[in-house]
């Protein structure tokens, strides 16, 4: 019976020093980067499409997410459009012009939405694209006329903890945007935007105008 209590108190003992004496915290979430306008003002910058957008399964958003090519012709439609009248220092090239000049391409996917940017959401400022997704970028930087790319590499939807005015609940958009510079192959920026709404476009977009901070 010694030995047990002795075994229990031991265990009890590491787990108080892993954790440093203290409660364990959670992440801390990543800080939302304002867009860098300056720095890109007067450059084309082509905006690539959506590939990954995922609701949690507490929203009971299957039906509203159930037609993907709708799904993401949308979300596709609502970011150019925030960029093209928020940011019009910045000449912007659609997803669809950019696949129109680059067809043909050996090295491209024959859907734009199966290009596997998603995989940029896992990248930090600095860190170079792997193969051969910065090959890919590079042709398609080339034929935007730009040496920069505006991707949206993941829109997850989950369940914020304030109830919506009219049951059910909210949902929080997590929108994760890179830039990469296809020229060195690198991300250049980097911000996750976060917004609440009753409804997928309502949340995007709300998440959208945290990047531009001091604008109504």
């Amino acid at each position: 019976m010694a030995g047990k209590h002795l075994k229990t108190w031991m265990v009890a003992a590491v787990l108080a020093s892993a954790c440093g004496g203290h409660h364990l915290q959670s992440p801390v979430p990543e800080a939302t980067v304002p867009f860098p306008v300056s720095g890109l003002a007067g450059r084309d910058v082509g905006v690539l499409p959506f590939t990954l957008i995922l609701a949690e399964d507490s929203l009971h958003w299957e039906a509203r997410l159930a037609d993907r090519p709708k799904l993401l012709a949308t979300a596709d439609s609502t970011l150019l459009d925030f960029f093209t009248t928020r940011i019009p220092e910045i000449s912007w090239k659609s997803p669809a012009r950019i696949w129109r000049s680059a067809r043909g391409a050996n090295d491209l996917p024959d859907d734009p939405h199966q290009l596997g940017i998603a995989v940029l959401r896992q990248l930090a400022v600095g860190a170079f694209v792997p193969d051969p997704l910065r090959a890919q970028l590079r042709t398609l930087g080339a034929v935007a006329g730009g040496s920069y790319l505006l991707a949206p590499a993941a829109l997850f939807y989950l369940a914020d903890s304030v109830p919506a005015p009219a049951g059910g609940k909210q949902a929080r958009a997590e929108l994760t945007l890179v830039i990469v510079d296809v020229r060195l192959g690198q991300v250049s920026w980097r911000s996750v935007a976060r917004g609440t709404g009753d409804d997928p476009w309502s949340a995007l977009t709300k998440a959208l105008k945290t990047l531009t901070p001091g604008m109504p």
